[in-house]
């Protein structure tokens, strides 16, 4: 097959290194707003590179795309991608508001084309275990669930005002691993979130630090936490504790933490830095997924839906965190 990838930035850098190796892709095509920045990509990673996007959206013989772009160009690409006819895999989100992310579905709907959401915690064998555990029944009656999402070091301030901010961009992650892991839906959220880092983060106006109490449909009770500042390195963790059992994902000799335990283990010699490192695994899994579906012409492994999903409740989230109140999901759209 003949992929195209749509941005050379760094997450368009690694999916270029994971797709050349990936069974079943022949031949990659680079575009990117820099079409010198594609032309070096393809470079190093024996690629082919094109001038614009509509080249490769345009190109016959080009069997699907994988779309790296800036997360603000993302419902753009999608929506001219299934006028193409036109599989495609895109980073999360489908767009920055619910929107721009309905009005892109709409679009691969009436295409009848496939499309993945990049929600890769999916497929690492962390949280597939811990899923496989729970449904299992081996947990029992799953009563509280703790998700942790915790940035080494803050991105560029540049990077903010395009990125919807660390609930949409961050612990979206947590709530779409959430559904996944329960098969339940969340109905209520109270946020809160503080701003006392670096200035560029109230200039943005976003926080650089948030907490999320979850409720779902089942009564279950969730928390969730993120910080753009974890000096300590990089942090996921996702607790489920059940009447029988409780596992934890991302609990490893690399998690970024420092018993206070006389006999607890101290601080790791080598913690994760970041999110391409801890999830190199699922990224590559996720995309050998979205290629086996293209060739086979089987359903998506995570259709866009699941990111408007998610990003509903992102939405209540920040509704919560302005109006400092509970808000029900029912009542956000």
């Amino acid at each position: 097959m003949r992929i195209g990838l749509l941005g050379a930035g760094r997450i368009g850098t690694f999916h270029a290194a994971a797709l050349a190796g990936t069974d079943g892709v022949a031949e990659l095509v680079i575009a990117d707003a820099d079409p010198a920045r594609a032309a070096a990509l393809a470079r190093a990673v024996g690629a082919h590179a094109a001038r614009t996007v509509g080249e490769v959206l345009n190109r016959r013989g080009v069997d699907a795309v994988v779309i790296a772009a800036t997360t603000t160009a993302h419902g753009d690409l999608i929506t001219r991608a299934a006028r193409a006819g036109l599989p495609a895999f895109c980073e999360k989100p489908v767009a920055l508001d619910l929107a721009g992310t309905v009005t892109a579905l709409r679009e691969v709907e009436a295409a009848g084309t496939l499309l993945q959401i990049g929600f890769q915690r999916r497929f690492d064998a962390g949280f597939l275990a811990a899923r496989e555990a729970l449904h299992s029944g081996a947990l029992g009656r799953v009563h509280t669930i703790r998700c942790v999402t915790s940035d080494a070091a803050p991105p560029p301030p540049e990077f903010l005002p395009h990125s919807g901010g660390l609930i949409r961009d961050c612990m979206v992650h947590d709530f779409d691993a959430v559904r996944w892991l329960t098969g339940r839906e969340v109905v209520e959220v109270y946020a809160r979130g503080s701003d006392a880092g670096a200035a560029f983060f109230r200039e943005a106006g976003d926080v650089d630090t948030a907490a999320a109490l979850l409720t779902l449909d089942d009564g279950t009770l969730v928390t969730a936490t993120a910080t753009r500042y974890n000096g300590a390195g990089y942090d996921v963790r996702t607790e489920l504790s059940g009447e029988r059992g409780q596992w934890v994902v991302g609990l490893s000799g690399r998690a970024p933490l420092t018993s206070a335990e006389p006999d607890g283990p101290g601080a790791p010699a080598r913690p994760w830095r970041g999110f391409l490192e801890r999830f190199e695994g699922a990224y590559r899994a996720e995309l050998a997924a979205f290629v086996r579906a293209v060739r086979d012409g089987s359903a998506s492994p995570c259709p866009g839906a699941e990111g408007l999903r998610a990003l509903h409740i992102a939405e209540a989230c920040e509704v919560s965190r302005r109006e400092r109140r509970p808000v029900r999901l029912a009542d956000v759209g």
